[in-house]
C-alpha cells in the first residue's frame, strides 16, 4: 500500500505520438516522440516493439507518466513511461475521446 500523498506525486498526462521508430539493435524498444503539451516533444522509449508497428502509433493519444527520472536504454534517453495494461500483450492506455496534449489525469 502507498499513501495518497505518494500517489499524488505521479504526473500522469495524455500525450500525442508525433513520430515512432524501432530502436536499432533492440528486440523490444520503440522510440516515441510525444507531445505532452510542453515547449518541445519528449523522447520516450516503450518496450512494445514485439506487438506494435511504429507507424500505427503515430497520431494516437496515450497516457504517460511524465515525471519519471530520465533513464538510458540502448544508448538513448527515455523521459517518461507509456502506461499499458498487462494482458497477453501490453495494451497502451488511452483516453476514450481526443483531448489536448498534456491534459492531466486525476
Amino acid at each position: 500500500m502507498i499513501s495518497f500523498d505518494d500517489f499524488a506525486k505521479l504526473e500522469l498526462k495524455v500525450g500525442t505520438v508525433l513520430s515512432a521508430e524501432e530502436v536499432e539493435g533492440s528486440e523490444k524498444l520503440i522510440k516515441l516522440m510525444v507531445d505532452l503539451g510542453e515547449d518541445k516533444p519528449r523522447q520516450i522509449l516503450a518496450g512494445i516493439k514485439k506487438w506494435y508497428k511504429p507507424e500505427k502509433l503515430v497520431g494516437k493519444q496515450f497516457i504517460f507518466v511524465a515525471n519519471l527520472e530520465p533513464r538510458m536504454m540502448m544508448g538513448l534517453e527515455s523521459n517518461g513511461m507509456l502506461l499499458a495494461a498487462d494482458s497477453s500483450k501490453p495494451v497502451p492506455l488511452k483516453p476514450s475521446s481526443k483531448v489536448s496534449p498534456g491534459t492531466k489525469i486525476r
